[in-house]
Parts: structure tokens; C-alpha cells; sequence
């Protein structure tokens, strides 16, 4: 399943990201993971979050530029070479990562990874053919 992901550019000045965060969080909205990149001038704050478009809209009111981009979650094993098993399905397929990140989930010894990939559908296809997994909306919201 294809995710909602938010990007959300932040200047690079205290108190910023913690204006983001306390946003979400005053509106009931719930993080499930996030990644955060900066440059000179902004950061980049990469957020799976329980409501995206309403997300967006409330961190559009604090004066920050959000982007809600498609990502796939994908379940793999939590042990080495987990990663390259997906890496290689992709490699097959001829898709590129633009990026991703990864954390542990809370069930079954299984680390998450959010991926952005050139073209999400074919990625999702590719996976489904070799077996692997994507979660869901629910799916990651829970995690």
C-alpha cells in the first residue's frame, strides 16, 4: 500500500522544529516515524503522521512550506541483510531510491523502512511479485 508522507521545510533557527512538533501535537495529530535533514538555511522534516492532509493544512497556519508526498512502508527482517533484500528487488526492477529511512517496529522483531522511489507503483508491484510486504495506512499508524 502506498503511504502519506509530509515533508515540511524548516528554517533553521531555534524554536522552529519545536513550533512544527507542538502544532501536531496540539491538533491531536500522532507521529509514527520521522527523519529530519538539514542544510545551511532549512531542514527537511520527513513525518508519517495518523492524519497527513489535515496535518499539512494545520502546519500550513505556522507559516512552513509542506509537501505531502507517496512512500511505501516496507516490513523487513530486523537482522543483517534485511535491507539488501529489498534493495535488491528494486535493483532488478530498475528503480531508484531517491531516499528512506528506517525504524524498529513494536511487533515481531520487524524494522519498518519509508522509502521514496521513482516510481512508487512499479515499486510496489515488484515487491509484491518477490513476496515482500508493504503496510498499509492502518498498518503504520499502529506502529
Amino acid at each position: 500500500m502506498l503511504i502519506k508522507q509530509l515533508s515540511v521545510f524548516v528554517e533553521n533557527k531555534p524554536g522552529r522544529l519545536a513550533a512544527v512538533i507542538e502544532t501536531l501535537g496540539k491538533n491531536g495529530i500522532n507521529m509514527s516515524a520521522l527523519s529530519l535533514a538539514d542544510t545551511s538555511e532549512y531542514g527537511i522534516l520527513r513525518v508519517i503522521v495518523d492524519n497527513p492532509e489535515n496535518a499539512a493544512e494545520k502546519l500550513k497556519t505556522i507559516g512552513v512550506i509542506v509537501k505531502v508526498t507517496t512512500v511505501l512502508a516496507v516490513p523487513m527482517e530486523d537482522t543483517p541483510g534485511g535491507l539488501s533484500k529489498i534493495l535488491d528487488v528494486f535493483l532488478k526492477n530498475e528503480i531508484n531510491v531517491d531516499y528512506m529511512y528506517a525504524f524498529v517496529g513494536k511487533a515481531a522483531n520487524k524494522a519498518v523502512m519509508v522509502v521514496k522511489v521513482s516510481d512508487v507503483k512499479k515499486a510496489e508491484e515488484a515487491l509484491e511479485k518477490a513476496g515482500v510486504p508493504t503496510l498499509d495506512t492502518d498498518d503504520i499508524y499502529r506502529i
